[in-house]
């Protein structure tokens, strides 16, 4: 026989997808999006990403050395796609030192700490982000509306008016606007058709399931229909709160991190519906307007709670 023989206790099963392969899969999934922000916002927002991945991967590189690990590890995609990701957590203006300082604080202590990839508790690029939030809140709720629709100046995100009670149908933002991109936002939340677009690739290509997306992004919508109304019980406007913030990009490409989500079916579907609980209580009552960011960061310290009592028992197991 021309291959070698495995010995080890079955079942010997083989795939050819590996660690590498989904997160430069997750990385090409998500470049609609960021091209999409750039042509929206300018070239500023492409600095922003090109500066978050390049510090992202420098201190990778760094931490890698300091531990005395193999620094060819680097390549394995993880540090691309979370200085990708924090990047499109950020205000198309943001300057050049914030993806440098969040990409930093995003794999030296969100990720590298823990002990690398596979051992982190929390999603990097989310603590990366939240990180910058509490440091820099002015940088990171200051928003530029779309270039090619108004002469790029300061504006407010669609949640940031709504939470103030102003009119967004006043503010000349439809259902389409939202859909394509035509409003404040984050570099990479703000156009639903390629995040969307991105989002179908990982799940034909199943690198990703519908468990976390599709009841997260289910539960966001029926809690706003619900309790979101101005006029009472079962009014609110489901769509306008799907479609508005970072709840696509956060459900598809973050909440369903592999590290940081749980393994089994039932597991996800319960990550996925805490998920939306949280965001839409953080919507609705903190003094923030999206609470995308935060809602998954709590439900990753969960995870390993979910995992201990949804995971199946393998056979033999004691009951």
């Amino acid at each position: 026989m021309s291959e070698a023989l495995v010995v080890s206790i079955g079942p010997h099963i083989k795939d050819k997808v590996s660690t590498k392969r989904i997160m430069w899969a997750v990385t090409f999934a998500l470049l609609p999006a960021g091209i999409a922000g750039v042509f929206i916002f300018g070239i500023n927002s492409l600095f922003v990403i090109i500066a978050g991945i390049v510090a992202a991967v420098v201190t990778e590189a760094l931490m890698l050395a300091v531990r005395k690990k193999d620094i060819g590890a680097v390549w394995d995609g993880s540090a691309v796609l979370t200085g990708l990701l924090l990047a499109y957590n950020l205000p198309p203006q943001s300057p050049l030192w914030m993806p440098v300082a969040g990409s930093f604080f995003a794999i030296a202590i969100g990720k590298q700490v823990f002990g690398g990839l596979g051992h982190n508790i929390f999603n990097p690029a989310l603590v990366g982000r939240a990180f910058l939030m509490i440091s820099w809140p002015v940088y990171m709720t200051t928003w530029q509306n779309p270039g090619w629709k108004v002469d790029a100046v300061t504006g407010a995100t669609p949640l940031a008016l709504c939470k103030e009670g102003q009119a967004i149908v006043m503010k000349g933002v439809s259902y389409w606007d939202l859909f394509i991109g035509q409003r404040g936002g984050c570099i990479g939340e703000v156009c639903v058709i390629a995040l969307l677009a991105g989002a179908a690739y990982l799940l034909v290509k199943k690198y990703i399931t519908w468990h976390i997306p599709s009841t997260y992004i289910a539960t966001v919508a029926v809690m706003s229909w619900a309790f979101n109304g101005k006029a009472g019980l079962f009014t609110g406007d489901a769509l306008f709160f799907t479609l508005a913030g970072g709840l696509i990009l956060g459900a598809f490409f973050m909440a369903t991190d592999y590290v940081t989500s749980p393994l089994s079916p039932r597991g996800k579907v319960i990550f996925g519906v805490g998920c939306g609980l949280l965001t839409f209580l953080i919507r609705k009552f903190s003094g923030y307007p999206e609470g995308v960011s935060y809602a998954i960061l709590i439900m990753n310290s969960i995870t390993p709670i979910i995992d201990r009592y949804t995971f199946p028992k393998w056979f033999g197991a004691p009951r």
